[in-house]
């Protein structure tokens, strides 16, 4: 992963995604932030995430040969939406594999874009193996949520556009699944500036890279226990570990609550319907895992769109 390919990646989809705005959250009475503190909405990106951004530039770098049996993934909402968004631009089908922990509200979206819709297993990793499967068989393309040089560099334009927006960032918080976001992020982000602090965020029910970093190595998690689909994830690829062990400060772990609490002031005072892995940026910040200097500058991510913040 190079900073040059995520430029690449950059200027390859901008014709194709929105230029989400920041917004500075300020004037919350619900939780007083002392820092000044900068979310990015990626709640309003196409599809509804920043994996757009990744899906969009694995299919721009594929030839036509590849994905003529059509597109797979296996995702716990947002990969698969993205997934099927850019396989209807493209005119190609789309098979989504979703855990039982998905969101129902995901699925309906996901059958109202024409995917395929079928469940697997109870976390990520087991609809994963059937999708890897399913591809192989049907000679379909599969699309790898983050152990894919493309899909990373893609991930990575949000902090093109965040070095731009926010340049004098010192304190990023990125939420962590399978650990694509975060990598390509600070991938980008330390080639412009070494010295900004990248702090990942996962749920204390799937904490990956957390333990895979006090390993010293790759490690599969004994059990996923968090509700939150999106970031439940058994185990990351060796390549985004060693990526990750370079340009990754230190991860954090949040309950699932924190992040309900987290999406539910979103809605309230913002006006934000976040889902819980968007909400997860504010709510380490609300639970004190991250603990900011005086003065630092935050920057965190909405990435993904939902109403759990809405419903609870």
């Amino acid at each position: 992963m190079t900073h040059d390919a995520i430029l690449a990646a950059a200027e390859r989809i901008a014709p194709f995604v929105r230029r989400t705005p920041v917004l500075k959250l300020e004037h919350c009475a619900g939780f007083p932030i002392q820092n000044d503190f900068f979310l990015k909405l990626e709640c309003l990106q196409v599809s509804g995430s920043f994996k757009v951004r990744g899906a969009l530039n694995r299919l721009k770098t594929l030839d036509a040969n590849v994905t003529r049996h059509g597109l797979v993934a296996a995702s716990g909402g947002n990969h698969g939406l993205a997934t099927a968004y850019v396989a209807k631009q493209a005119g190609l089908s789309a098979t989504v594999f979703l855990p039982t922990n998905a969101s129902p509200l995901k699925e309906q979206k996901l059958r109202q874009w024409g995917a395929d819709v079928r469940y697997a297993g109870a976390v990520w990793d087991e609809a994963h193996e059937a999708a890897q499967i399913f591809a192989a068989e049907r000679g379909a393309f599969y699309m790898h949520p983050f152990a894919d040089s493309a899909i990373v560099a893609g991930q990575g334009t949000v902090a093109v556009e965040l070095l731009e927006q926010v340049p004098d960032a010192d304190l990023y918080i990125v939420a962590i699944g399978g650990g694509g976001l975060i990598t390509g992020m600070s991938a980008a982000i330390k080639a412009v500036n070494p010295d900004v602090r990248i702090i990942g965020v996962e749920p204390t029910g799937s904490p990956t890279l957390h333990a895979s970093f006090a390993a010293g190595h790759v490690v599969r998690l004994p059990q996923v226990t968090t509700r939150v689909a999106t970031m439940a994830c058994g185990r990351t690829d060796e390549s985004i570990y060693e990526a990750a062990r370079r340009t990754v400060d230190e991860i954090v772990l949040i309950e699932d609550e924190h992040m309900i609490q987290a999406a539910q002031l979103l809605w309230f005072e913002f006006g934000i319907a976040a889902d819980l892995s968007g909400a997860a940026s504010l709510a380490a910040l609300m639970a004190g895992a991250v603990k900011p200097e005086p003065g630092q500058r935050i920057v965190g991510l909405v990435c993904g769109a939902g109403v759990d913040g809405v419903s609870n």
